[in-house]
């Protein structure tokens, strides 16, 4: 069938006018919305705090051994065999208790002989006498000798000096039966006993039998090593005064075993050796704690903290706010447009949970110190007070009396000697 032109234009026409009116809506969608403007975000909210000062001590941490302060290898000093065993293993001793006894009949016998031996020489020495007092009376009458006054005069001397060597034989023959009776020389933990009862025990000597050991326990001492650095800054502190040295004052140190929190064990430093060994670049010190319930046992890996300054005033925030970028620390801060800035900071060591900030920022700073990584320097934030809950006094340790520290020196703004 033929169209003719006006009929193709038509239907064309009415083609063109459903698409325009299926179109209609989606073109008016679109242009509505590209009309409207996007929401902005709100601000993110961020805890700040302004940074606390307060009185602190610095301790400096370091990794100790346990020992004993005073420690025997319990040798006989005779020979025999032994008899008995006067102790269980492992338990505490007193000093002056029993702990072995070695035959002591063939000792009994040497001292009975030696005690003859001293009466027998009592009896010469008391008859050289006489006969000298006979002889001083007859000389004086002429009835005898000169020579042999004098004869009788040596005798006496003589019988004095065997009655001297029968007197220290039967001492040495007690002594020998006394040790026998083999006794701690210390109170201490007792170990096994190394030779079983019937054995012959060799004593007296450089080889000597080694029977068993015993160990003090309280007090007890903790050695540990200390690195060149702090050594020079220890010698710093002592050398303006902010911190008595070890070698002159008994600086107090706390101590920790693996299974306890904190640092419950007080003791005090007694021993600072006299130089830095080559080797390690490490200078050993050492502790003495009491130990009344003998909890710690020579042997023992401990944590060992060391004063390391005087006191000072120092500025605090939680070691959360601080972040690391590199090798530099820094802090974000909100200035009064509350728009945050980055300030460079140098962190000290950690006081009862708190970074100590020795540089860079103020008690009029307000820190972040929550969500650092939300935010970027520039960033307009909605700032959320929180103040922080610091303690005006850290520590409820007792430090011996004996321990002086100094006060805070005078300069405000006088900070502890770091490296």
């Amino acid at each position: 069938m033929c169209c003719t032109k006006s009929q193709l234009l038509t239907f064309a026409a009415r083609v063109y006018c459903a698409c325009m009116r299926r179109a209609l809506p989606l073109l008016l969608l679109l242009v509505t919305a590209c009309s409207d403007k996007p929401p902005e975000k709100p601000a993110p909210k961020v805890a700040v705090a302004h940074p606390v000062e307060r009185e602190v001590l610095e301790w400096d941490d370091y990794t100790g051994r346990l020992e004993a302060t005073h420690s025997v290898e319990v040798r006989a000093r005779v020979s025999g065999y032994l008899e008995s065993v006067s102790f269980r293993p492992g338990q505490i001793v007193e000093a002056g208790a029993l702990l072995f006894v070695i035959d002591p009949r063939p000792y009994q016998a040497e001292l009975d002989r030696a005690k003859a031996a001293a009466a027998q020489s009592r009896s010469t020495l008391e008859l050289a006498r006489n006969e000298a007092n006979r002889a001083g009376r007859l000389v004086e009458r002429k009835a005898i000798s000169q020579e042999e006054y004098e004869a009788r005069t040596a005798g006496v001397r003589n019988a004095e000096a065997q009655l001297q060597g029968a007197d220290a034989a039967v001492r040495t023959a007690q002594l020998d039966l006394q040790f026998t009776q083999i006794r701690s020389p210390i109170r201490g933990r007792v170990s096994r006993d190394l030779v079983n009862v019937g054995n012959l025990i060799n004593g007296g000597s450089a080889g000597a039998t080694l029977l068993t050991t015993v160990v003090s326990l309280d007090p007890i001492h903790c050695y540990f090593e200390v690195d060149e650095r702090a050594v020079l800054k220890y010698t710093d502190l002592a050398r303006v005064g902010r911190r008595a040295s070890s070698r002159d004052a008994p600086n107090p140190v706390l101590l920790q075993v693996a299974d306890e929190d904190g640092f419950p064990h007080v003791g005090t430093m007694d021993f600072v050796d006299n130089a830095i060994d080559p080797s390690t670049g490490t200078l050993t010190g050492r502790a003495v704690f009491p130990n009344p319930d003998l909890k710690l046992s020579p042997g023992l890996f401990a944590r060992v903290r060391l004063i390391g300054s005087g006191k000072y005033r120092a500025t605090l925030l939680p070691d959360a706010a601080i972040g690391t970028d590199q090798a530099e620390r820094f802090v974000l801060v909100v200035d009064g447009e509350n728009k945050v800035a980055r300030k460079k900071v140098v962190p000290g060591p950690m006081i009862e949970g708190f970074r100590i900030v020795r540089e860079g920022i103020t008690a009029a700073d307000r820190v972040v110190i929550a969500g650092l990584q939300a935010v970027r320097p520039g960033a307009v934030v909605d700032p959320q007070d929180a103040p922080l809950q610091v303690p005006e006094h850290f520590s409820s340790i007792e430090l011996p009396e004996s321990a002086h520290i100094p006060d805070p020196p005078a300069s405000a703004d006088a900070a502890p000697l770091a490296r």
